[in-house]
């Protein structure tokens, strides 16, 4: 009689596997040092506590790694998005704001919570704006045949400087409060920022899962020159995948915008490039490319946003919040390593020899 493969190696190559033990490590912890982590509460029929603000905070950053993902899934990288982040965001709190640039806006303007541009179309050149940041980016590299690191890293200096162009080195303020519904609305109870991230999630799993996009993604990370040969047009892949990041990045510079209720372009987004690069490796998705799995970076993003509340919940000063995120990113490379995964399928494989023979 053969032998089939254990279910725990089977879980064990799931690429959910690894984050979701992340995340009830994170979480049983919580429940042994702090206890009130968990507790939710409701305040003007609006649910708050720490796992709201978990999902709260954490819905850029999944819009971004849901982005990232295509990218890196394609043997790629975008280092850009932080920026792509600030120049959404610039756009969309210029169209707002009553005054631009350094125009000096007097008190009763600001009172008046109104605005020369329609809502639908402040939102909507926001995502332009950011898709053409995507497009630019996926022209670079896949027409252009710069390196993905190198292409990126144009727009990753350029793009604040953008963004700050746009607001004339302003740190902008909005008083719109129909804006400020995207980063701080609820429906139902929850953050409006979750239904955002559940949206694009849908649309990006229906686009890589429903069609072939997905597998054509898959086969220019595992092998673009096979895939060429297939008759695969690998440019027109890498750039609908740097065109969805951009997308994607514009739809969390909205959110962060309409959070903060404003644009401060040097620091809206910063760091999320690296963030959101160790929420797809945290998900499983190799850099070099090939398979992939969305919500495995979705959860990625759960976790660091967990592990940050979590060292905020303990008072760990938010000085060393980097050192522990280090921690982090070498507990995530020790477990992805092949020496990790040749160990624990010696020990499965022992463990299944042993029950074979007793049985």
């Amino acid at each position: 009689m053969k032998n089939d493969t254990p279910l725990l190696k089977r879980m064990r190559e799931s690429r959910l596997f690894w984050p979701l033990v992340a995340l009830i490590l994170i979480f049983i912890v919580d429940g042994i040092f702090a206890p009130g982590f968990f507790k939710i509460g409701i305040l003007d029929g609006h649910l708050y506590g720490n796992l709201i603000d978990v999902f709260n905070n954490a819905a850029p950053l999944m819009l971004v790694a849901i982005g990232m993902t295509l990218v890196i899934a394609t043997g790629g990288v975008d280092l850009s998005v932080g920026a792509v982040i600030a120049i959404s965001a610039a756009v969309s709190t210029v169209l707002i704001n009553p005054a631009l640039g350094n125009v000096l806006i007097e008190n009763k303007i600001l009172a008046a919570n109104t605005t020369n541009t329609a809502l639908w179309i402040v939102v909507l050149v926001d995502l332009a704006a950011g898709t053409l940041c995507g497009v630019w980016n996926g022209m670079l590299v896949s027409r252009g045949k710069i390196s993905p690191m190198v292409a990126t890293l144009i727009l990753m200096v350029a793009g604040r400087g953008i963004a700050q162009l746009i607001t004339n080195g302003q740190i902008m303020t909005v008083y719109y409060t129909p804006y400020w519904w995207f980063g701080n609305g609820f429906i139902l109870g929850l953050p409006v920022s979750i239904y955002i991230v559940a949206v694009v999630f849908i649309l990006a799993w229906v686009l890589v899962r429903k069609t072939s996009i997905g597998m054509f993604i898959e086969s220019v990370g595992i092998n673009s020159k096979a895939t060429y040969y297939s008759g695969i047009s690998e440019k027109n892949v890498k750039l609908f995948a740097y065109t969805f990041c951009g997308f994607c990045s514009a739809v969390a510079g909205l959110i962060l915008g309409s959070y903060i209720h404003g644009v401060d372009a040097n620091n809206i987004g910063l760091l999320y490039e690296l963030d959101a690069i160790l929420a797809v490796v945290i998900g499983g998705t190799l850099m070099s490319g090939g398979r992939f799995s969305l919500m495995a970076s979705v959860l990625g993003a759960l976790i660091i946003w967990t592990f940050t509340i979590t060292m905020y919940t303990f008072g760990v000063p938010a000085n060393a919040l980097l050192a522990g995120r280090a921690v982090l990113v070498l507990v995530v490379i020790i477990l992805y390593s092949d020496y990790t995964r040749r160990v624990l399928n010696k020990l499965s494989d022992r463990k299944g020899i042993q029950h074979g023979a007793t049985s």
